[in-house]
Protein backbone atom coordinates (compact mmCIF):
# COMPACT_ATOMS: atom_id res chain seq x y z
CA UNK A 1 0.00 0.00 0.00
CA UNK A 2 1.42 3.16 -1.50
CA UNK A 3 1.85 5.99 1.83
CA UNK A 4 2.82 9.47 2.15
CA UNK A 5 3.20 12.32 4.27
CA UNK A 6 2.21 15.94 4.45
CA UNK A 7 3.55 18.18 7.72
CA UNK A 8 2.10 21.10 8.49
CA UNK A 9 1.79 23.86 10.91
CA UNK A 10 -0.89 22.95 13.40
CA UNK A 11 -0.75 24.46 16.77
CA UNK A 12 -1.40 21.00 18.98
CA UNK A 13 1.06 18.30 17.90
CA UNK A 14 4.51 17.60 18.01
CA UNK A 15 7.49 19.53 17.30
CA UNK A 16 4.45 22.05 16.66
CA UNK A 17 3.18 20.79 13.47
CA UNK A 18 1.04 17.81 12.18
CA UNK A 19 1.06 15.98 9.38
CA UNK A 20 -1.23 13.99 7.52
CA UNK A 21 -1.24 10.55 6.53
CA UNK A 22 -2.97 9.28 2.74
CA UNK A 23 -2.58 5.15 1.72
CA UNK A 24 -4.01 3.82 -1.36
CA UNK A 25 -4.39 0.41 -2.09
CA UNK A 26 -5.83 -0.92 -4.98
CA UNK A 27 -7.40 -4.76 -5.56
CA UNK A 28 -8.67 -5.42 -8.86
CA UNK A 29 -11.55 -2.56 -9.58
CA UNK A 30 -11.78 -1.47 -6.04
CA UNK A 31 -9.74 1.21 -4.95
CA UNK A 32 -9.10 1.60 -0.39
CA UNK A 33 -7.98 5.32 0.74
CA UNK A 34 -7.33 5.88 3.82
CA UNK A 35 -6.09 8.82 5.46
CA UNK A 36 -5.95 10.89 8.79
CA UNK A 37 -4.11 13.19 10.99
CA UNK A 38 -0.53 11.61 12.20
CA UNK A 39 2.38 12.46 14.49
CA UNK A 40 6.05 11.99 13.58
CA UNK A 41 8.87 11.54 16.41
CA UNK A 42 11.80 11.45 15.36
CA UNK A 43 13.99 12.36 12.33
CA UNK A 44 15.64 10.02 9.53
CA UNK A 45 16.10 6.58 9.84
CA UNK A 46 14.71 6.81 13.37
CA UNK A 47 11.24 8.64 12.93
CA UNK A 48 8.32 6.81 13.66
CA UNK A 49 4.70 7.87 12.64
CA UNK A 50 1.69 7.27 14.08
CA UNK A 51 -2.18 7.93 13.53
CA UNK A 52 -3.15 10.43 16.01
CA UNK A 53 -6.90 9.36 15.90
CA UNK A 54 -8.31 6.34 13.91
CA UNK A 55 -7.92 7.59 10.47
CA UNK A 56 -10.83 7.82 8.22
CA UNK A 57 -11.77 5.19 5.42
CA UNK A 58 -13.42 5.29 2.04
CA UNK A 59 -14.00 2.31 -0.77
CA UNK A 60 -14.45 3.41 -4.35
CA UNK A 61 -15.49 0.65 -7.25
CA UNK A 62 -14.47 1.36 -10.31
CA UNK A 63 -15.84 -1.04 -12.14
CA UNK A 64 -12.80 -1.81 -14.79
CA UNK A 65 -9.21 -2.70 -13.40
CA UNK A 66 -8.21 0.02 -15.95
CA UNK A 67 -9.88 2.65 -14.72
CA UNK A 68 -9.16 1.71 -10.75
CA UNK A 69 -5.03 1.70 -12.27
CA UNK A 70 -5.81 4.97 -13.83
CA UNK A 71 -7.50 6.31 -10.34
CA UNK A 72 -4.26 5.17 -8.30
CA UNK A 73 -2.20 6.60 -10.53
CA UNK A 74 -3.81 9.84 -11.16
CA UNK A 75 -4.18 10.21 -7.33
CA UNK A 76 -0.50 9.27 -6.13
CA UNK A 77 0.41 12.02 -8.60
CA UNK A 78 -2.13 14.86 -6.85
CA UNK A 79 -0.16 13.88 -3.48
CA UNK A 80 3.33 14.19 -5.07
CA UNK A 81 1.52 17.50 -6.69
CA UNK A 82 0.54 18.55 -3.05
CA UNK A 83 3.91 17.99 -1.63
CA UNK A 84 3.58 14.88 0.01
CA UNK A 85 6.61 12.89 0.67
CA UNK A 86 6.23 8.76 0.35
CA UNK A 87 6.49 6.90 3.90
CA UNK A 88 8.34 3.53 3.51
CA UNK A 89 7.45 2.35 7.19
CA UNK A 90 4.37 1.70 8.62
CA UNK A 91 1.52 3.97 10.34
CA UNK A 92 1.27 2.80 13.74
CA UNK A 93 -1.62 2.90 15.80
CA UNK A 94 -0.87 4.51 19.15
CA UNK A 95 -2.93 5.28 22.56
CA UNK A 96 -2.40 9.04 23.31
CA UNK A 97 -1.60 9.54 27.14
CA UNK A 98 -2.30 12.55 28.82
CA UNK A 99 0.78 15.05 28.85
CA UNK A 100 2.41 16.14 32.10
CA UNK A 101 1.17 19.90 33.35
CA UNK A 102 4.64 20.28 34.19
CA UNK A 103 6.24 21.29 30.98
CA UNK A 104 9.59 22.38 30.68
CA UNK A 105 9.90 26.23 28.62
CA UNK A 106 12.93 27.02 26.84
CA UNK A 107 13.56 30.06 24.86
CA UNK A 108 15.65 29.71 21.56
CA UNK A 109 15.98 31.26 17.83
CA UNK A 110 13.90 29.09 15.76
CA UNK A 111 14.97 28.36 11.83
CA UNK A 112 12.56 27.34 9.46
CA UNK A 113 14.35 26.17 5.83
CA UNK A 114 12.11 25.52 2.97
CA UNK A 115 13.22 24.64 -0.59
CA UNK A 116 11.89 27.47 -3.62
CA UNK A 117 9.69 25.59 -6.12
CA UNK A 118 10.80 21.78 -5.24
CA UNK A 119 8.10 20.42 -6.94
CA UNK A 120 9.23 21.79 -10.17
CA UNK A 121 12.57 20.94 -9.53
CA UNK A 122 11.59 17.23 -8.48
CA UNK A 123 9.11 16.78 -11.88
CA UNK A 124 11.96 18.24 -14.01
CA UNK A 125 14.97 15.65 -12.44
CA UNK A 126 12.65 12.29 -11.40
CA UNK A 127 12.02 10.54 -8.61
CA UNK A 128 15.88 8.92 -8.63
CA UNK A 129 17.40 11.85 -9.04
CA UNK A 130 15.60 14.00 -6.60
CA UNK A 131 16.21 11.71 -4.17
CA UNK A 132 19.75 11.70 -4.53
CA UNK A 133 19.49 15.34 -4.80
CA UNK A 134 17.85 16.00 -1.44
CA UNK A 135 20.63 13.36 0.15
CA UNK A 136 23.39 15.63 -0.78
CA UNK A 137 20.47 18.83 0.53
CA UNK A 138 20.11 17.09 3.74
CA UNK A 139 23.74 16.36 4.16
CA UNK A 140 24.46 20.02 4.01
CA UNK A 141 21.67 21.53 6.09
CA UNK A 142 22.93 19.14 8.79
CA UNK A 143 27.12 20.07 8.33
CA UNK A 144 26.07 23.50 9.11
CA UNK A 145 23.53 22.71 11.87
CA UNK A 146 26.48 20.68 13.54
CA UNK A 147 29.17 23.89 12.95
CA UNK A 148 26.95 26.02 14.24
CA UNK A 149 25.19 24.03 17.20
CA UNK A 150 22.02 24.18 15.63
CA UNK A 151 19.79 20.99 17.09
CA UNK A 152 17.65 19.71 14.47
CA UNK A 153 13.72 19.32 15.14
CA UNK A 154 11.89 18.35 12.37
CA UNK A 155 12.35 17.65 8.64
CA UNK A 156 8.83 18.62 6.35
CA UNK A 157 9.62 17.09 3.20
CA UNK A 158 11.76 19.46 1.74
CA UNK A 159 12.39 21.92 4.66
CA UNK A 160 13.72 21.51 8.29
CA UNK A 161 13.35 23.41 11.67
CA UNK A 162 15.86 23.22 13.85
CA UNK A 163 16.64 25.55 17.50
CA UNK A 164 19.81 27.70 18.20
CA UNK A 165 20.64 29.32 21.45
CA UNK A 166 22.07 32.31 20.32
CA UNK A 167 20.04 34.31 17.17
CA UNK A 168 23.63 35.01 15.54
CA UNK A 169 24.17 31.51 15.19
CA UNK A 170 21.06 30.64 13.66
CA UNK A 171 21.64 33.63 11.03
CA UNK A 172 24.88 32.36 9.92
CA UNK A 173 23.63 28.79 9.71
CA UNK A 174 21.29 30.42 7.47
CA UNK A 175 23.60 31.72 5.11
CA UNK A 176 25.68 28.65 5.42
CA UNK A 177 22.92 26.61 3.92
CA UNK A 178 22.17 29.11 1.56
CA UNK A 179 25.59 29.22 0.01
CA UNK A 180 26.10 25.27 0.58
CA UNK A 181 22.86 24.15 -1.26
CA UNK A 182 23.76 26.90 -4.80
CA UNK A 183 26.06 24.05 -5.45
CA UNK A 184 23.47 21.45 -5.80
CA UNK A 185 21.29 23.80 -7.81
CA UNK A 186 19.27 24.59 -5.25
CA UNK A 187 17.48 27.77 -3.92
CA UNK A 188 16.06 28.53 -0.16
CA UNK A 189 14.32 30.35 1.75
CA UNK A 190 14.50 31.06 4.85
CA UNK A 191 12.55 32.14 8.23
CA UNK A 192 13.85 32.75 11.86
CA UNK A 193 12.03 34.15 14.62
CA UNK A 194 12.63 33.99 18.81
CA UNK A 195 10.58 32.73 21.00
CA UNK A 196 9.87 30.18 23.68
CA UNK A 197 8.44 26.82 23.45
CA UNK A 198 7.69 23.83 25.70
CA UNK A 199 9.29 20.62 25.97
CA UNK A 200 8.37 17.01 27.52
CA UNK A 201 10.46 14.25 26.89
CA UNK A 202 11.64 14.36 23.55
CA UNK A 203 8.33 16.61 22.46
CA UNK A 204 8.12 20.26 21.56
CA UNK A 205 5.34 22.50 21.46
CA UNK A 206 4.77 26.25 21.04
CA UNK A 207 3.54 28.99 18.87
CA UNK A 208 7.19 29.96 18.00
CA UNK A 209 7.57 27.37 15.93
CA UNK A 210 4.39 28.30 13.73
CA UNK A 211 5.84 31.83 13.77
CA UNK A 212 8.72 30.94 12.21
CA UNK A 213 7.48 28.73 9.45
CA UNK A 214 5.35 32.01 8.63
CA UNK A 215 7.98 34.22 8.35
CA UNK A 216 9.69 31.74 6.35
CA UNK A 217 6.34 31.52 4.06
CA UNK A 218 6.87 35.42 3.71
CA UNK A 219 10.80 35.11 2.20
CA UNK A 220 11.82 35.47 -1.32
CA UNK A 221 13.88 33.01 -3.07
CA UNK A 222 17.88 33.12 -1.18
CA UNK A 223 16.20 35.59 0.96
CA UNK A 224 16.69 34.91 5.00
CA UNK A 225 13.95 37.16 6.75
CA UNK A 226 13.59 37.57 10.79
CA UNK A 227 10.81 38.67 12.75
CA UNK A 228 11.22 41.76 15.34
CA UNK A 229 11.69 38.94 17.81
CA UNK A 230 15.15 37.99 16.08
CA UNK A 231 15.94 41.58 15.50
CA UNK A 232 15.37 43.73 18.72
CA UNK A 233 17.92 40.57 20.39
CA UNK A 234 20.68 41.58 17.66
CA UNK A 235 21.13 45.23 18.53
CA UNK A 236 24.72 45.02 18.80
CA UNK A 237 25.61 42.13 16.50
CA UNK A 238 26.54 44.41 13.70
CA UNK A 239 24.61 42.07 11.24
CA UNK A 240 22.56 44.37 9.19
CA UNK A 241 18.90 43.87 8.12
CA UNK A 242 16.34 46.00 5.49
CA UNK A 243 12.60 46.67 6.75
CA UNK A 244 10.41 44.71 5.36
CA UNK A 245 7.35 46.15 6.63
CA UNK A 246 4.43 44.99 8.65
CA UNK A 247 2.70 41.12 7.66
CA UNK A 248 0.10 39.50 8.83
CA UNK A 249 1.06 35.55 9.29
CA UNK A 250 -1.57 33.24 8.38
CA UNK A 251 -2.78 31.50 11.40
CA UNK A 252 -0.67 34.10 13.66
CA UNK A 253 -2.24 36.44 16.37
CA UNK A 254 -1.85 39.67 15.68
CA UNK A 255 1.06 41.48 13.05
CA UNK A 256 4.79 41.04 12.74
CA UNK A 257 7.12 43.28 11.28
CA UNK A 258 9.53 40.93 9.43
CA UNK A 259 13.38 42.12 8.47
CA UNK A 260 15.64 40.62 5.68
CA UNK A 261 19.39 39.89 6.52
CA UNK A 262 21.26 41.99 4.53
CA UNK A 263 23.86 40.07 2.23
Amino acid sequence: MPKFLRIGVHQSNVSGYTSKAWCIRRVGSTIFLKWGAVEVHGVGDGRKVYWTLSPQAKTIRCGTVQRASDYAKAAIARRRNHRYEPVAGSIAARRRTDRSPDLEQALATILFVDIVRSTEKAARLGDARWTQVMGHYYAAVRKELKTLRGKEVVTTGDGLLATFKAPAAGIRCAAAIREAVRTLGLEIRVGLHAGEYKMSGGEVVGLAFHIGARVAAKARAGEVLVSSAVKELMSQSGIRFEDRGVHQLKGVPKRWRLYRVEH
